[in-house]
C-alpha cells in the first residue's frame, strides 16, 4: 500500500481556556469526524483505483459515518494530484445524502480560489445540506506542481506573496457571504430585481460563523480569531519552541482563545484537532497498523525554510490508546476531533475504524455518553 493518506492536514479544535487541564483529556463531549485526503491510485491493492472510485466512496463513507453516531465528514482538497479536489459537487452529493452529520472541507487553498463563484458554490452546497456545510479554508499547503495558482488565473499583486494572497481572497470571501448588496443592478434587467444594490445568491444565512482557517502557526491562528473564524489546527505544525507537537498546539489554541476575546466576537468560537488514531482490534488492524504506533513527534520541512514538527500516530489496543489519548494536551483543549481515515482501504474498513474509535476509545474518555 502506498500513498493512502495518514499524511498531517489542516483541522484543529479548543474548550474554554483552562476549561480542561492540560492532560486529563477525559470527561468532555467532543465532536468526533472523519477526515479523508481522498487518494486514489492504480495500484491494484488499492479499493480507489479512479477519481470515480474515491467520490463515490467518499459519499459511502460519509452516510456511514453518520449511520454509526460519527459527527462530521471533512475532505481534504488538493490541486494537480490524485486526490480530492474541487470540493463542492462533493459536499453537495454528501449533503443530500446525509441529514444530520457535519460536511466539510480541511481545507481549500484560498489561493487557487475565486471568492465570488466560490459563494455561490457554498450557499448552493450548503441550502442542499440543511445549513451543515463547516468550511475549512486556508492559504494553501506544498503543491504538486510549481506556482499551480497560477494555472487558475490569480497571481499576487506588487509586493505580495503567494501566502498574503491566499489571505486576501479569503477575507473577500468572509465579506462576501454577510450578504450585503455591493453590485450595481442593470436598469433594463432580464428578471425583476429586488431593491438596492445586489449580492450573489444563493445566499445561505449563517454560513458565516461556520467557515474555519487552517493555521500551521501561532500568528495566523491568531489572525483568523481576530477576523471571526473557527480554527482547524493540523497534525503538524510551524515548530516555533522545540517542545512536542501536542503542548504547542495546546500552546497555538489558547493563543487564538486570547485574541478570540480580546477582538469581541459574541459567539463561542469552533476548534478542531486531527488525529491518525487506530484501534487495533483484531488481525486485520495488527497487520495494517500493528507497528505503526510512534512514541514521538517527527521532524520535517513543509517549506525549504520552515521547520515543522509532525504529531505521532496512535495504534494500540483501545484501553492503551485512552491513556495515551489523556496526555495528549491539544485533544484536551478542543472540542472537536478529526480521525484521517486510510481511505484507500475501502469505505468498510474506514467504517470499521470509526466505529471502533466511537465504542471502545471515546466513551472511555468522556467523549461520548
Amino acid at each position: 500500500m502506498t500513498n493512502w493518506g495518514a499524511l498531517p492536514t489542516s483541522a484543529a479544535g479548543a474548550l474554554e481556556n483552562g476549561h480542561d487541564p492540560a492532560g486529563t483529556s477525559g470527561d468532555v463531549m467532543k465532536k468526533i469526524g472523519l477526515l479523508s485526503f481522498g487518494h486514489w491510485s492504480p495500484s491494484t491493492q488499492s479499493q480507489t483505483r479512479a477519481a470515480s472510485d474515491i467520490l463515490l466512496q467518499s459519499i459511502d463513507l460519509a452516510v456511514a459515518a453518520e449511520e454509526l453516531g460519527a459527527d462530521g465528514a471533512y475532505f481534504r482538497v488538493h490541486h494537480f494530484a490524485r486526490q480530492l479536489a474541487s470540493p463542492f459537487p462533493l459536499l453537495a452529493a454528501v449533503g443530500a445524502k446525509t441529514r444530520r452529520i457535519e460536511i466539510g472541507t480541511g481545507v481549500i487553498d484560498m489561493r487557487y480560489e475565486n471568492p465570488f463563484y466560490m459563494v455561490e458554490d457554498a450557499g448552493a452546497a450548503d441550502l442542499i445540506s440543511g445549513g451543515r456545510l463547516q468550511l475549512g479554508i486556508s492559504r494553501g499547503s506544498p503543491e504538486q506542481v510549481i506556482e499551480g495558482w497560477r494555472h487558475f488565473g490569480f497571481q499576487p499583486r506588487d509586493g505580495e506573496s503567494d501566502a498574503e494572497m491566499g489571505r486576501r481572497h479569503g477575507e473577500t470571501f468572509l465579506e462576501l457571504l454577510r450578504g450585503e448588496g455591493f453590485a450595481e443592478p442593470n436598469p433594463r434587467p432580464m428578471f425583476p430585481n429586488p431593491p438596492g444594490l445586489l449580492r450573489l445568491e444563493p445566499h445561505s444565512d449563517g454560513l458565516r460563523d461556520r467557515i474555519w482557517w487552517g493555521a500551521a502557526s501561532d500568528a495566523t491562528a491568531v489572525w483568523a480569531a481576530q477576523r471571526g473564524m473557527n480554527l482547524q489546527s493540523s497534525t503538524l505544525k510551524v515548530d516555533e519552541s522545540g517542545e512536542p507537537f501536542h503542548i504547542q498546539q495546546a500552546a497555538q489554541i489558547r493563543a487564538y482563545r486570547a485574541a478570540w476575546r480580546e477582538a469581541g466576537h459574541r459567539r463561542e468560537p469552533r476548534i478542531s484537532v486531527s488525529r491518525s488514531i487506530f484501534p487495533i482490534m483484531n488481525d486485520m488492524d495488527r497487520a495494517y497498523f500493528g507497528r505503526s504506533g510512534q512514541d514521538g513527534d517527527s521532524i520535517g520541512n513543509i517549506e525549504p525554510e520552515t521547520r515543522a514538527v509532525f504529531g505521532r500516530t496512535y495504534a494500540a489496543e483501545p484501553h492503551v490508546l485512552v491513556e495515551q489519548l489523556r496526555q495528549d494536551q491539544a485533544i484536551a483543549e478542543a472540542d472537536t476531533l478529526l480521525l484521517t481515515i486510510p481511505n484507500q482501504l475501502g469505505v468498510a474498513y474506514c467504517a470499521h475504524v470509526i466505529e471502533a474509535m466511537l465504542k471502545h476509545v471515546a466513551p472511555a474518555l468522556g467523549w461520548r455518553s
